[in-house]
């Protein structure tokens, strides 16, 4: 059997910019998705702390090391720059994996970058 299981998250980053006019998903500097173990064009989720919005996009790589976090196109309307958000994946596993899986957390600093 295979279930869906948390995979990874960027917790309690800053929304840095918000795009309207754009085709669509949210632009992560490069160094949290490569700490995070997510990837290019992954499927992830948004919560967002200010208004508790939980909504899907996906992955574009940002400029490494500049702490970007933006949503881009329908999402943008769901957030404010300086907002609250935990990125969060989710994987398909064997059962039997699942239960000794050990998800990725990264806790960035107020700048969005690692200390």
């Amino acid at each position: 059997m295979m279930i869906e299981v948390f995979h990874s998250k960027i917790h309690r980053v800053k929304v840095t910019d918000a795009k309207l006019n754009y085709i669509g998903s949210i632009t992560i500097d490069e160094d949290l998705i490569d700490a995070a173990n997510m990837v290019v064009g992954q499927k992830v989720q948004i919560v967002v702390q200010e208004n508790g919005e939980r909504f899907e996009t996906y992955i574009i790589k940002g400029k490494r090391g500049s702490g970007e976090i933006c949503l881009n196109g329908p999402a943008a309307r769901r957030v404010q720059v300086g907002d609250t958000v935990i990125i969060i994946t989710y994987a398909m596993m064997d059962y039997e994996e699942a239960k000794t899986y050990e998800p990725t957390i990264v806790f960035p600093n107020e700048n969005n970058l690692l200390d």
